[in-house]
C-alpha cells in the first residue's frame, strides 16, 4: 500500500517537465546537419548520440515528434549504461509513457542503475520510490540515504525532501535544525516548496528562531512563483498583521491567487472575507461560491460554514451562489476536480 505523502514533499519528477527544461538538451541547428550526424552516430551504437536522438524525437527538434521512437533510442542508450537515458526510461515506466506500460518495479530498476552511477536526479527519484513504497518495499531509511546523495550534489528537490524527512522524523531522527538547514539549501536555489517550508519553520520557531518577518519573506518568494500554499500563508499573515503591516486587501489578493488554483484553505479564507466584507465588498453569493468549493474538498471548517450559510441566506442568494459555483466549475474543470 502506498502511503500518503507528507506535506511539503515533492514526488517523482514528471517526464515532460524534465524534457522541456532542457536538462538533457540535444544539440541542433537550423540546417539539419547536426541532426543527421547524431542519427548516423546513433545507428553506429554511440550511446550519447542515441540519447540525443531520443531527446530529438521526444521534443520534435529536427525530426517529427514521436514518443515511441524517443523511447526506442533512450532504451538503446540506457542498455549501454548511459545514465541520463536510464533515468528517462525509468520515468517512462513510472508514468506509462513512450509506448511502455506503467511498471514501478521497472522504474526502480532503471533509476537504480543511473543512481549508482551518481546521477543526482536518479538518486532523488529512487529516494521517492523508497519513501512511497512504489516498485520497492517501503523503506524510509533507504529514502533518506538516496535523498542525501542527491542533496549533497546540490539537487534542490532532494534537499527539500531530505528536510521533510528530518522535519517528520521519517527514516532519520527528528531534527528541526537539520530540516531547516536542508530547506534553506533548496529555498536559496529558488525552489518554492522549500521556500514555503522554510517560512513555516520561521512561523513555528522550529529549527530557527521564531521570526514572522522572515516567514513573510520566504512565503512571498514562493507566492510570487505561483505556489498556492504559500500564497494562502502570505494572505494569513497580511490578515493578522504578523511580520507585515495588517492589510486586508492584500490578504484577499493572495487568498484569491491561491483559491483560483484550488487551494481549499484559501477558498475558505476568501469566502469568509466575502461574508464579513473584509478586504473585499460584502458579497454573500461570492461567500457561497468559495465556501462551497472548499467544502467540496472536504475541508471540515468549510463544510460547517457552508451549512451555516445555507441557513442564513435567502433562497435567491443561495440560487445566485449556486449559479456562480456551476460557472466556476465549468471554467476551471481541472482545478474543480
Amino acid at each position: 500500500m502506498v502511503r500518503q505523502r507528507m506535506p511539503g514533499f515533492l514526488s517523482v519528477v514528471v517526464l515532460f517537465v524534465l524534457l522541456l527544461t532542457g536538462l538533457f538538451a540535444s544539440h541542433t541547428n537550423a540546417d539539419g546537419s547536426v541532426e543527421q550526424q547524431i542519427h548516423i552516430k546513433a545507428e553506429q551504437g554511440d550511446a550519447e548520440a542515441q540519447n540525443n536522438l531520443g531527446m530529438m524525437y521526444a521534443n520534435g527538434k529536427g525530426v517529427v515528434q514521436d514518443d515511441k521512437q524517443a523511447a526506442f533510442w533512450f532504451r538503446k542508450a540506457a542498455e549501454q549504461g548511459y545514465a541520463k537515458a536510464q533515468l528517462i526510461i525509468g520515468l517512462m515506466y513510472n508514468e506509462g509513457q513512450g509506448g511502455v506500460t506503467k511498471d514501478y518495479s521497472q522504474a526502480v530498476m532503471w533509476f537504480r542503475k543511473a543512481a549508482e552511477q551518481g546521477l543526482a536526479m536518479a538518486q532523488y527519484n529512487l529516494g521517492v520510490m523508497y519513501a512511497s513504497g512504489e516498485g520497492v518495499a517501503q523503506d524510509d531509511e533507504q529514502a533518506v540515504a538516496w535523498y542525501r546523495k542527491a542533496a549533497e550534489q546540490g539537487e534542490a528537490i532532494a534537499q527539500n525532501n531530505l528536510g521533510a524527512m528530518y522535519a517528520y522524523g521519517e527514516g532519520v531522527a527528528q531534527d528541526d535544525k537539520q530540516a531547516a538547514f536542508w530547506y534553506r539549501k533548496a529555498a536559496e536555489q529558488g525552489l518554492p516548496t522549500a521556500q514555503n517550508n522554510l517560512g513555516a519553520m520561521y512561523i513555528a520557531g522550529q529549527g530557527v528562531g521564531q521570526d514572522d518577518k522572515q516567514a513573510v519573506a520566504w512565503y512571498r518568494k514562493a507566492a510570487e512563483q505561483g505556489y498556492a500554499e504559500a500564497q494562502n500563508n502570505l494572505g494569513v499573515l497580511y490578515a493578522s498583521g504578523s511580520g507585515v503591516g495588517k492589510d486586508d486587501k492584500q490578504a484577499a489578493f493572495w487568498f484569491r491567487k491561491a483559491a483560483e488554483q484550488g487551494e481549499a484553505m484559501a477558498q475558505f479564507n476568501l469566502g469568509r472575507m466575502y461574508f464579513n466584507g473584509t478586504g473585499v465588498p460584502k458579497d454573500y453569493s461570492q461567500a457561497y461560491l468559495w465556501t462551497n468549493l472548499a467544502a467540496a474538498q472536504e475541508l471540515e471548517k468549510a463544510v460547517n460554514m457552508r451549512d451555516s450559510l445555507v441557513k442564513a441566506l435567502t433562497p435567491s442568494q443561495i440560487e445566485a451562489g449556486q449559479k456562480l459555483v456551476r460557472k466556476w466549475i465549468a471554467e476551471h474543470p481541472q482545478t474543480a476536480q
